[in-house]
């Protein structure tokens, strides 16, 4: 076991990129399961020993990368140049996009009612979002989703560990009525705490 340790090891720190699970499969000559155990029992190591390293998941890939905590560490010896910045618009937009794969530019600018043509081709840049292919209406619009980088940054493994939306409802005027919401979470509270 330790020797496919060392060797899942060497594979993703020489790949430097993600790496499928078919592309180990296949040159492991194991099944999923067996990869799936391997990484996990690598990952719980890594944490044990309080390594610089990790193994992250990125939908059906695997990555070694460094922990986020050494970053102020590493930035300045890879990258003397301005640590790249997410302003509040492109925040915006990105969990528009995150919750709402294949939406076009047009419905994001519906939702945040301004012009979101710069804050995209920002995002398009830091290679957060891509084309998602063309809408199936009149004009063929381009459609958005976010990469695999994304998911790297904030530290997921697919959009399915996203934070559930709040719900909200709207009253007779298309306002959005909070105070039904936290009565209603306030009567849940008080009944789970009845409950114990």
């Amino acid at each position: 076991m330790e020797k496919m340790e060392a060797i899942v090891e060497a594979i993703l720190f020489a790949a430097g990129r993600p790496v499928e699970t078919n592309e180990l499969i296949t040159t492991l000559e194991l099944s999923e399961e067996e990869i799936e155990n391997i990484i996990k029992k690598m990952q719980e190591k890594y944490e044990e020993e309080n390594r610089g390293i990790q193994i992250i998941k990125i939908e059906n890939t695997y990555q070694l990368c460094t922990k986020k905590d050494y970053y102020e560490y590493i930035y300045p010896i890879l990258d003397n140049r301005v640590k790249p910045s997410i302003s509040n618009a492109a925040m915006e937009t990105l969990a528009i996009i995150a919750y709402n794969p294949k939406i076009t530019r047009a419905e994001i600018e519906s939702i945040r009612g301004v012009n979101s043509d710069g804050t995209i081709y920002k995002l398009l840049e830091y290679n957060l979002i891509e084309d998602a292919g063309k809408l199936d209406a009149p004009g063929r619009p381009t459609t958005y989703r976010t990469t695999k980088e994304f998911l790297k940054l904030f530290g997921i493994s697919s959009l399915d560990e996203l934070p559930e939306l709040p719900r909200y409802k709207i009253d007779e005027n298309e306002q959005i009525v909070i105070d039904d919401i936290l009565a209603e979470q306030v009567e849940k509270e008080n009944s789970t705490n009845k409950e114990k």
